[in-house]
Formats: structure tokens, sequence, C-alpha cells
């Protein structure tokens, strides 16, 4: 027979292992922190209890509160209820709403949304049905620059959440989730067992390849799905031909008729005018003045042409270069060049491809262009307002409603 020693020893030796697997560091009374310090998991029982994922932050300071004796009633009605674990198993409690036990499977979508389009809907669509009521997540990227990256992070996210309603509160700000693999492994941290990823057709096959190839290193998860959220066609009309290019390239055309058909019927007049207004200041564009950018360095895929005469050339994307994946947010060195696409090298050492319209040259701690507080650029409030009237140059409201407002003869 086992000593209560061999059995309490054998219990946390089990927790541990667990822990270990997932990149868990002990607070030393039972709890697990995952790598940026957030307490994740419980020991009980010898095994890992993950926090209620879905839990209000405000009932994680009572869960250290001593809890109320149940009352024998309680225990008799608990009793004669077993179908309680198949509804919290599906997500739901007895009345409909999130139910204290956490999913097992964890849908995900990353992207850079720079600036965010009604095609983009599409995904975020996409993403819903594949997560049949388990957790979703939306990732936008947290790249910056003037050219392929006009908006910030914190603006990007605030338009996003007018654009798409539905999706607001399942929409991550967080500064820390900059590529897929920091994605990865806090969901893994977290304790999901799987992971479904939703991209566009174009992007599933370096999806895949990237995020299967290191599970068991950097993360581990038993199922690894990377879903299609449909065909993406550059020459087609409407949604499907719709892209953050197109977008970028009509604000530099000055052509906003263009850009407010790529957003949807949810963003209003006024705030997509602020969008585009917004993605002009951040790519320094100024209409007094003829741009001499190429248009290839803004919307790479609306002038392909152009792109690969560069970079036959040799002006771009060569040998020793640090460049960023415009797809999944990794940054590394440039260590071969094909006749279309790159093989980089991360500085923890892993390896990933990308097509040489799928990267850009990486910006490291680029301040951006805002210079304000993120509560300025939180779209509908009179701080923003503000804040785009001193972005686009226009001193009073008059002629900031009216600067788009169509000439009727």
């Amino acid at each position: 027979m086992k000593s209560f020693f061999q059995f309490l020893t054998e219990a946390q030796s089990q927790a541990s292992t667990q822990a270990r697997k997932l990149n868990l560091k002990s607070d030393g009374h039972g709890g697990w922190l995952d790598s940026r310090g957030k307490f994740v998991a419980t020991t009980e029982d010898g095994k890992l209890k993950f926090v209620d994922r879905k839990k209000a932050k405000g009932e994680e300071e009572t869960k250290a509160q001593p809890k109320a004796q149940s009352k024998p009633e309680e225990k008799e009605a608990k009793a004669k209820a077993p179908e309680d674990t198949k509804k919290k198993s599906s997500g739901e409690d007895e009345e409909g709403g999130a139910s204290r036990e956490t999913t097992e499977t964890l849908t995900i979508a990353f992207g850079r949304f720079n600036p965010p389009t009604v095609g983009h809907g599409k995904l975020l669509s996409a993403a819903k049905k594949a997560a049949e009521g388990e957790d979703l997540k939306i990732y936008p990227s947290r790249s910056q620059d003037a050219k392929k990256n006009p908006l910030d992070p914190d603006m990007k996210i605030s338009f996003m959440k007018k654009m798409f309603p539905d999706f607001s509160e399942v929409i991550i700000n967080d500064d820390e989730m900059k590529s897929i693999f920091n994605v990865l492994v806090a969901a893994g941290e977290s304790g999901y067992k799987n992971v479904n990823i939703i991209v566009g057709s174009d992007r599933q096959s370096e999806f895949e390849n990237l995020a299967t190839k290191y599970n068991g290193e950097l993360y581990n998860f038993e199922n690894i799905r990377v879903i299609s959220a449909g065909v993406r066609d550059a020459d087609a009309e409407g949604v499907e031909g719709m892209s953050a290019s197109k977008m970028r390239k009509a604000v530099i055309d000055d052509d906003f008729e263009s850009f407010r058909r790529g957003t949807p019927k949810e963003l209003d007049d006024g705030d997509t005018t602020a969008l585009f207004d917004a993605v002009r200041s951040g790519m320094k564009i100024n209409k007094k003045k003829k741009e001499v950018t190429e248009l290839w360095q803004i919307a790479p895929k609306c002038d392909v042409k152009g792109l690969r005469e560069s970079y036959v050339s040799g002006n771009i994307l060569n040998i020793g270069d640090i460049v960023e994946s415009l797809n999944t947010g990794l940054v590394g060195e440039i260590i071969r060049r094909g006749t279309n696409h790159l093989i980089c090298v991360t500085k923890e050492n892993y390896m990933f491809k990308s097509w040489i319209h799928d990267v850009m040259e990486a910006i490291q701690n680029y301040s951006g262009p805002s210079g304000v507080s993120s509560n300025q650029r939180e779209v509908g409030t009179d701080q923003h307002r503000e804040y785009v009237m001193s972005m686009t140059g226009v001193s009073g409201i008059k002629n900031f409603i009216n600067k788009y407002k169509k000439k009727t003869k």
C-alpha cells in the first residue's frame, strides 16, 4: 500500500509534468503562471485545473474567499442533475449563458486588418461557424508602418469593433500577441487541447505548415486545424475581391467612393470618412503634393510586376535583410532567395517561408504617427473626432463633416 507521502508526491509530479509541457511556472502555493506571469491554473487532485477563461475579471478576486457551506437542498438538487455535465461541456449553463467550465477548443483568426474591410467580415463569420459555440478570439497584428500598416493597433481595433459589432467582445487588443506563435503559445498555456486557425484560402498552406511544424516544441495541442475562410480572388468584384491593398490604393488615388464600397454598412459615412483620413494620415500622404512612392511598396498585390522587377534586380529583399511576414507576424533574417519566395529564420532559430508579396522590411520599435494615448483613438468619441481633425488639418467640425460630401448641381 502506498504511503500518504508517496501519493502526495505522485500527485504533485503529475501536475508538474503537465505544467512543464505547457511552459507554466509554479507560484509556490499550488498555482501556475504562464510565460507572462498571469495566473492560469491551480493544482487539484494532482492535476491542473485551469481558471475559467470566460469568467469576468472581477470574479477572480472572489476566488480566494471562503466558500459558503452548501445547503442540504442544494446538494440534493445537484445530485439529481446529471445533465449538468453535458450542458457545461457545450459551453452553456442551464440559463443559456456562458458556463464556468472551460472549452477544450479555441478558434482563432490572426491578421493585419490594415485597414479592416468588408472582406474581413467573411473571415470572422467563417471563424464563428468553425467555433461551433466554443471559444473564439480574433487577434489583429501589432505591426505599424507608413506603407502597408498605416493604422496603429488601438485605432485599428477601435474601427473593427465598429465595423463588426457582433464580434466586438472577441477582438483581442493585446500588445504581446505579435505573431501567430505568440497566440498559439498563449492558447496552450491557457489549457486548450485543440485549436482551429481561420485564414484566407491563399494562406492556408503557409499557416498549416508553420503551425504543425512546431507543435510539440513551442506548444502541445492534440489537434490543429487550419480552415479556409473561402476563396480569395483579387480580380473579383464585391466581397470576394476586396482587400486591404485595394483600400490603401483607393486612399492613394483619393478615391473615397471606392474606399466606401470596401467598408460594411455597419460603418456610417462619418466613421468611414474618419477611417479614410486615418489611413491617409498613417501613410503620410499629402493631397497637395504628388507622391513618388511606388505602388508595390504600399499595395504589392496591385502592382505585381513592379514588385517582381525590383526583386529580380536585387534592389529589395536580399540575404541578410530582416523582414516581417505580413501574414503570421514572424520576424526573421532572409537566408535564401527563391524565384518568388524567401526562406527566413527568426532570432529564436525558427524557420518560415513567405512569398515576396507577403513580407515587408521589419520595423523595430516604431513609435507610430499618433503620439496620443489610446483613449483618444476610440471611434465615436469627441477625443477621436478632435484627433482625426488634427491629423487631417481640418480646423472646424463643419469642414470635417462636409469634407467628402457629394456636391450637387
